[in-house]
């Protein structure tokens, strides 16, 4: 019998995003599968149920959906109702992040759900196409850019009136990660005079190709993974000193630091802020985390003095269209990983694709952070 593959709406509130999308649907079906796609499911996408097709099954409420699907694919958490509804054995591909949703986890494990978390799919270059927090941290990028130009009281770019020039606006992107260097290429298309912030000092290149100038602290701090290392203080003290300085100069300033599973580093303080341009606006895309500044209100938008603060939470449902489409896309590589060409279930656990991503298997949660996360050390 062929796998039956199910897509239920996100139950989230807020999330336009669907994992699947109609354009995606002819791959995913060379894999030889049935899919199941819960009516509704993309209405917030501006997928109305007749796009599907007729490779696509729509089934009415959840519940129906999951029932027997040998793989669900999802972009959040699913309730722990949901889990309860899968039979054990199940693969379920969704983002969950453990430290936030440990009884999902619990529920996942319980089940014996084979659970593949967005989120761990390792940062290695045979990974990029199913690397799901890069291709949506793109779009966040992107929007970000935006946000700042529309927050700001002033234009970006340089222009020329009768009555003379206006000066071009100054933007610092502080994090060139994939959703900086989008946030660094946008602000650039946009016109503005744009600086680039990493404490890896290997970033510096892919700055600079975009345009931007590198602000350069003296400070290195690669660490493993493709994430920076923790800073002593003594380097803190310097990286502040140098920072503090960009910080007060720009119109707007766009942080974009996160660690997944981890709190948002802080990278700017109230005294720094207090300092700020009057009318400047900081743009905080790390807001899941907690945010990038002291003063950050994850979700909501607060002024301090004259600085405006955005703290936008799931920026990707912003741009649901897109997003969903390269979250489908990213589903649909990781799947060729799983499934045979005899359209059979494999899951290769050699496969370092495959064994980093694992969150739940067996009744056991695999990936030690999420499990101390959960169990406890």
């Amino acid at each position: 019998m062929p796998i039956k593959i199910a897509i239920p709406k996100e139950n989230a509130s807020g999330e336009k995003r669907v994992a699947m999308v109609p354009a995606v649907v002819p791959k995913l079906k060379k894999l030889g599968v049935d899919i199941k796609v819960q009516k509704g499911a993309g209405v917030a996408t501006r997928i109305p149920d007749e796009a599907w097709g007729e490779d696509v099954s729509l089934t009415s409420g959840p519940a129906k959906t999951l029932s027997g699907a040998d793989i669900v694919l999802r972009v959040g958490p699913p309730s722990i109702k949901e889990v309860e509804d899968l039979k054990p054995g199940t693969v379920l591909f969704s983002f969950v992040y453990a430290n936030r949703n440990p009884d999902v986890v619990k529920a996942l494990r319980d089940n014996k759900i084979t659970c593949f978390a967005m989120e761990l799919v390792p940062r290695t270059t045979r990974a990029q196409a199913m690397d799901a927090l890069s291709s949506q941290a793109a779009l966040a990028g992107y929007h970000g850019a935006l946000l700042g130009a529309t927050h700001l009281a002033r234009i970006l770019p340089m222009m020329t009136f009768a009555v003379g020039s206006i000066r071009p606006a100054k933007v610092l992107v502080m994090g060139a990660g994939v959703a900086g260097l989008q946030a660094i290429a946008t602000a650039r298309r946009l016109g503005a005079m744009v600086e680039g912030y990493d404490v890896r000092s290997a970033v510096k290149e892919q700055v600079e190709s975009l345009g931007a100038k590198f602000v350069d602290t003296g400070v290195k701090a690669e660490g493993e993974g493709g994430y920076a290392r923790e800073l002593t203080d003594d380097e803190k003290a310097q990286v502040r000193e140098v920072i503090t300085k960009h910080i007060q100069a720009s119109d707007v300033v766009i942080t974009t630091a996160a660690i997944p599973g981890r709190p948002s580093p802080k990278l700017i303080d109230d005294e720094q802020i207090a300092g700020m341009k009057s009318g400047a606006v900081i743009i905080d895309l790390a807001a899941e985390g907690g945010g990038n500044t002291t003063a950050t209100k994850p979700g909501e938008s607060v002024e301090v003095g004259s600085v405006l603060i955005e703290a936008p939470l799931n920026i990707p449902s912003r741009l649901a269209e897109h997003a969903s489409e390269l979250y489908a896309k990213n589903l649909i590589n990781f799947l060729g990983l799983i499934v045979t060409e005899e359209g059979e279930l494999n899951l290769n656990w050699e496969d370092d694709i495959v064994a980093g991503s694992v969150l739940t298997h067996e009744g056991e949660i695999k990936h030690e952070a999420s499990r101390q996360a959960v169990e406890g050390e």
